[in-house]
């Protein structure tokens, strides 16, 4: 794994989504045919999430890839709020519990992993991989190559409609995340917001919400296109606010420069 990543950090981002998407299907089907919701997926991307957090801790690549707090103060934690409302809107018409209990901590279990390693995966490795050469290139591919990947849902049984809508859903919403991480530097935020947002629906009252809209066609339209308009003037926001915010430090947030995202032509070798 080192030697492909020294060679091209690109590939090495493929490599790990191939892994990823393979590994979580082979899971699911495993899941069904034992009829225990999650626990192998839990296993896998439990097993996964280990193994990278190790593998970058070794090559110390946390700083390179954003697993720290974000360089812009504190006080400005209110931009999240538009994260937490698509992250937690599963939830707002109540909870329930869908599953054993048991089941239920599978799932919240692997749906957090899963926050982590796609964050890692398709904004870090991807993104920062691809932004040495362009920049602009980069958020727009790993953006929709991330929207693309749930595309393995409709492989599991997902319903076609809601498959592709989610597949829209995912690409503005990746579309923001990778521009919070690039103004950032931080994919921390990313992370949280990425796994809570999976977490929840595993307590979503769904017929309490489709009692409110009347149909799913309708529901996912409604909640779709709300979703897409926060995430694309979220993004706006990000864009022209946090690439002239002070840091910590007091000094300017630098877009094209320092550390991050900010400078993703970092090498393995360098951060040894």
């Amino acid at each position: 794994m080192k030697k492909i990543y020294e060679k091209n950090e690109v590939t090495f981002a493929i490599l790990s989504i191939v892994i990823y998407v393979v590994g979580t299907s082979a899971a699911e089907a495993l899941a069904e045919t034992m009829g225990i919701v999650k626990l192998p997926a839990m296993v896998f991307h439990v097993a996964f999430t280990v193994l990278l957090l190790l593998w970058l801790k070794k090559n110390a690549l946390f700083e390179k890839y954003g697993l720290m707090l974000p360089e812009y103060k504190p006080v400005r934690a209110w931009f999240y709020i538009p994260l937490m409302l698509i992250g937690l809107s599963s939830i707002f018409f109540g909870v329930t519990l869908k599953y054993s209990v048991p089941e239920t901590v599978f799932y919240i279990v692997s749906m957090l992993c899963v926050g982590f390693l796609e964050e890692v995966i398709f904004r870090g490795f991807l993104f920062v991989g691809m932004a040495k050469q362009n920049r602009r290139v980069a958020i727009i591919v790993s953006s929709i190559t991330f929207g693309i990947g749930h595309i393995v849902n409709l492989l599991n049984g997902q319903d076609l409609l809601e498959t592709l809508l989610q597949i829209v859903f995912a690409v503005a919403v990746g579309f923001m995340l990778v521009i919070l991480f690039y103004k950032g530097k931080s994919l921390l935020p990313c992370i949280i917001f990425h796994g809570i947002n999976n977490a929840v629906s595993a307590i979503s009252d769904e017929n309490a919400s489709l009692r409110f809209f009347g149909t799913v066609e309708k529901e996912l339209w409604i909640t779709v296109s709300i979703a897409i308009v926060i995430a694309v003037v979220y993004s706006i926001a990000m864009w022209k606010s946090l690439g002239s915010v002070s840091g910590k430090n007091g000094s300017k947030d630098q877009t094209d420069t320092g550390r991050g995202a900010g400078n993703p032509g970092n090498s393995l070798s360098q951060a040894n």
